[in-house]
């Protein structure tokens, strides 16, 4: 099943080329998420096989109203290394 592709924007996004990949990333990233678990982002990019920078761009995106305006929440795990959650939606 082919996904439509979002409507990403920004200076370097091109729509043929970024929009299927980043697209199907962030549905990867929110149906990992979805659990309410928290995560490191090497943790969710094994599990989404993509990387770190990407996962935290659609963590990003996942705040933002036209995808939902999810609430995704940061701690500190230890030292620098923080994780993440996706507060469960209704």
């Amino acid at each position: 099943m082919t996904q439509q592709p979002l409507n990403f924007d920004g200076p370097t996004f091109d729509r043929a080329l970024d929009g299927a990949r980043l697209t199907g990333q962030l549905h990867r990233v929110l149906a990992v998420m979805r659990d309410g678990r928290w995560r490191t982002l090497r943790e969710i990019a094994a599990l989404v096989r993509g990387s770190e920078a990407g996962v935290s761009a659609r963590l990003r995106d996942l705040r933002k109203a036209r995808f939902g305006a999810h609430v995704v929440e940061r701690r500190r795990r230890f030292g620098g290394l923080f994780e993440y959650r996706v507060g469960v939606m209704g």
